[in-house]
């Protein structure tokens, strides 16, 4: 029989990554071994965006992220409603 126990763990959350940045799109790549996640902010009309955040995960914590947004965003439309998806997204705004 496998015992398990609860450990009670504590995250540090320093001031200015407390802060946190926007990000409109995310792309994300991945290798057999690693999923890269890139966060990125688009301003409006402007052609290029900026990466305001990187994270390189396992497949395994990966999958555990989307299960956990999955969960948080059932969640979020019990409480506030569909989240409508149409309209452009920022990578698919034209420029001119």
């Amino acid at each position: 029989m496998v015992e398990h126990r609860e450990i009670q763990l504590q995250v540090q959350l320093d001031d200015d990554v407390a802060q946190g940045v926007y990000i409109n799109m995310a792309m994300v790549n991945h290798t057999e071994t690693e999923f890269t996640l890139d966060f990125v902010f688009i301003q409006p009309q402007q052609p290029k965006g900026k990466v305001r955040s990187r994270i390189i995960t396992s497949p395994k914590h990966a999958k555990r992220l989307l299960a956990a947004l999955q969960e948080n965003l059932g969640k979020y439309e019990a409480r506030f409603g569909t989240i409508d998806m149409s309209g452009p997204g920022p990578g698919e705004v034209s420029i001119h």
